[in-house]
């Protein structure tokens, strides 16, 4: 071998992973010789916080939800106001984020802090975070490339329209999902999180009493689902923490009844019961009916692109001493 051919070897060897990761600097790699015990951290972080808090999982991922359809996966949702900025956690739709995905995340970057300090990013701790916990609770497990910096800015002004709220017409919610540049399988995938988690009765009071002049509550309940939630809301007005399980079958373990209920009538939500009355979505809620696989994948795949959407790279992001706070 000559050694011009040796020499030319020896560079694309060296020089090609430079370049590909100029073009993709996420890697699943990042923290392999950075901060090597990164995974193991994060693993016990979630495990323990999971198995003293059971709702972490779903606050964690609604957490996740909340950060990568504003702006980005960047931990702009992470940010505490000041007397000088109202930052996206304030946002009337994210007052009632629970209070325990953002502890699962302020213990790892603790964690994080100790054995490797100012290396680990706080959106990186969110999506593995995520990532962790919907496998504890018996969902997919998916890669998860990581490099993201952490966002400069966070407004409370900028959340409003880019989340989906659950009382959206279908028209509305499938034009925020395709404006982050999701279809509306991807959507139907996603929205299949609710299979886990619970919701405030004042979220959904208004299809459970005086609905309309013909009805107390939105027909599209199945009736005694409807009298029992009725039962259960009853005094959500005086005590706003009143909640009801998204997923009232299989509240805890993420697997495919989410979808199961929509067919009877046991969707929590009128975004939830729209998935199967609206005939662009049911064609993937029924496909996710028959097999639990093809919903794994497909939520797997959903989740690692949108743990990519407008993540900050270089010198347009940092890495935070503190996930609450912007460094000075």
């Amino acid at each position: 071998m000559s050694s011009t051919v040796v020499l030319f070897l020896f560079f694309y060897a060296f020089l090609t992973p430079s370049l590909s990761q100029h073009h993709s600097p996420l890697n699943t790699a990042y923290y392999s010789r950075s901060c090597p015990r990164f995974e193991q951290i994060m693993q016990e972080t979630t495990t323990n916080k999971q198995i003293t808090s059971p709702t972490t999982a779903a606050a964690t991922l609604r957490l996740f939800f909340h950060d990568c359809f504003v702006g980005g996966c960047d931990a702009s949702v992470l940010i505490s106001s000041t007397p000088f900025n109202k930052a996206e956690r304030d946002a009337d739709i994210n007052l009632s984020l629970p209070g325990d995905g953002f502890d699962v995340i302020t213990r790892a970057k603790t964690a994080l802090e100790l054995t490797c300090p100012g290396i680990v990013s706080c959106s990186d701790i969110l999506t593995v975070a995520a990532r962790n916990l919907v496998v504890q609770t018996g969902g997919p497990f998916y890669q998860v490339k990581l490099g993201r910096k952490d966002s400069f800015v966070s407004k409370a002004e900028s959340v409003e329209g880019n989340l989906p709220r659950p009382t959206m017409p279908m028209d509305q919610m499938i034009k925020i999902f395709e404006s982050k540049g999701f279809t509306i399988q991807e959507m139907v995938a996603l929205s299949g999180a609710h299979t886990i988690g619970f919701s405030h009765c004042k979220e959904f009071s208004s299809n459970l009493y005086n609905y309309n002049k013909t009805s107390q509550y939105d027909p599209s309940y199945n009736p005694r689902f409807a009298q029992a939630l009725r039962n259960a809301c009853g005094n959500y007005q005086k005590d706003p923490t009143l909640s009801i399980f998204n997923d009232v079958m299989s509240p805890n373990k993420f697997d495919n009844m989410y979808y199961q209920n929509l067919p009877k009538g046991l969707g929590l939500l009128s975004s939830d019961r729209g998935l199967f009355s609206d005939p662009r979505t049911r064609v993937h809620v029924e496909e996710y009916i028959r097999d639990q696989n093809v919903f794994f994948k497909a939520f797997g795949s959903a989740m690692q692109k949108l743990s990519e959407h407008g993540v900050k790279f270089g010198k347009h992001g940092e890495i935070r001493h503190r996930c609450d706070a912007f460094n000075n």
